[in-house]
C-alpha cells in the first residue's frame, strides 16, 4: 500500500513545532523582538494552552497560507491570535482566553522568526494584515466549553 506524502499533524501544529535548526537560531540570539500597541491595528486573543489555540485554527478551517499573523509563546504555552482591532472583547471570559486590546502591548518578532517567546507560527503577509474573524475565532473557542458540558448533563 502506497503512502501519502502528507502527514497527519494539521498544518497549524506543524508550524507551531520549532526546528531544531530554529532552536539552535534561538540559542545564537539571532533574532530579535520588540514591544508593540494593542488595539491599534489589531487586538490580540491569547489562548492557552496553544494545542488548543492551534486546535481551534484548524476547526476553523483557516490554513496558514494566506498569512494571518499568529505568534506562538513557547515559554508560557500561548497562541496569540490577531483579529481586527476593538474586536477582541468577543472572546473574554472563555476559560484559558485573555484578549490584548488598547493599552496592553505585545512581544513581536522584528526578524523572520523572533525567538521561544515570540515566534511568528504564521507571519503576517499582507498590509494591512489579513486578520482573524473574532465571531468565528470565539465561535470555535466555545465548541470544547460547550461539548464538555454536554457530557455532564448527559
Amino acid at each position: 500500500m502506497a503512502q501519502s506524502g502528507k502527514s497527519s499533524t494539521p498544518a497549524w501544529h506543524r508550524l507551531a513545532r520549532p526546528s531544531d535548526r530554529l532552536r539552535a537560531q534561538w540559542v545564537r540570539g539571532d533574532d530579535r523582538t520588540h514591544w508593540v500597541a494593542c488595539g491599534r491595528t489589531w487586538d490580540a486573543v491569547a489562548v492557552s494552552p496553544m494545542s488548543r489555540g492551534l486546535d481551534t485554527l484548524v476547526a476553523m478551517r483557516v490554513g496558514p497560507r494566506p498569512g494571518y499573523p499568529v505568534l506562538a509563546d513557547h515559554l508560557r504555552d500561548q497562541l496569540y491570535i490577531l483579529v481586527p482591532p476593538g474586536t477582541g472583547h468577543t472572546a473574554a471570559g472563555l476559560p484559558g482566553v485573555r484578549v490584548l486590546g488598547r493599552g496592553v502591548q505585545l512581544l513581536m518578532p522584528v526578524s523572520e522568526h523572533g525567538n521561544p517567546a515570540a515566534h511568528w507560527v504564521s507571519p503576517p503577509r499582507a498590509v494591512p494584515p489579513l486578520l482573524i474573524r473574532p465571531d468565528r475565532l470565539t465561535h470555535h473557542l466555545r465548541a470544547p466549553a460547550r461539548e464538555s458540558q454536554e457530557a455532564v448533563t448527559s
